[in-house]
């Protein structure tokens, strides 16, 4: 479990090294800290699959389909944020808000110990951010449009395409997210 919750604060401190201690991100670079960022997904994979404790529940039918919806819905916003569709307009932050509904759908199918240090630290790690920035930066000006229709089915499709994707490899690895 230590190597678990080493890989999720490292995670935390990569990504809030430019606002708590600004010098030290700009001594370790670019490319550091994309090591850290690195590093301390390894140790997540790494210490997660290691990683045993209380089991409280378990996936079901039910629960893989809200999962599997909120999970393309965090893909959508990945996407959306990388054409700037619609949604940006309305939505501070998409990539952190993809980033919780996918950390909360992981934690309605995986009722464990290591499940809740990992995905719960994520979207724990996420809401944070989202105050920090907000804190840093408290005028938003979201875009303006236009928002051609075409973006908006190329996020959807390519959300789409990405959601089965992580579905087959998932499905290698064992772990079935289509099926009851």
């Amino acid at each position: 479990m230590l190597i678990l919750i080493l890989g999720v604060a490292l995670w935390w401190a990569a990504h809030l090294l430019k606002r708590v201690a600004p010098e030290l991100r700009d001594r370790l670079g670019r490319g550091g800290i994309a090591g850290l960022l690195v590093l301390s997904v390894v140790l997540m994979v790494v210490g997660y699959r290691m990683a045993d404790g209380p089991y409280w529940w378990g996936a079901s039918a039910p629960l893989k389909g809200i999962n599997n919806l909120l999970v393309l819905a965090a893909f959508y916003l990945f996407a959306a944020d990388g054409m700037k569709t619609r949604i940006t307009a309305r939505i501070r932050h998409p990539q952190l808000t993809a980033v919780s509904l996918w950390a909360l759908a992981h934690l309605l199918v995986n009722g464990d110990l290591p499940s809740f240090v990992l995905f719960g630290g994520l979207l724990v790690w996420a809401l944070v951010e989202m105050v920090v920035l907000n804190r840093a930066q408290p005028v938003w000006v979201p875009p303006a449009g236009p928002f051609p229709g075409r973006k908006e089915i190329m996020a959807l499709a390519g959300a789409v395409i990405v959601m089965l994707v992580v579905g087959l490899i998932h499905s290698w690895l064992g772990y079935n997210p289509f099926g009851g």
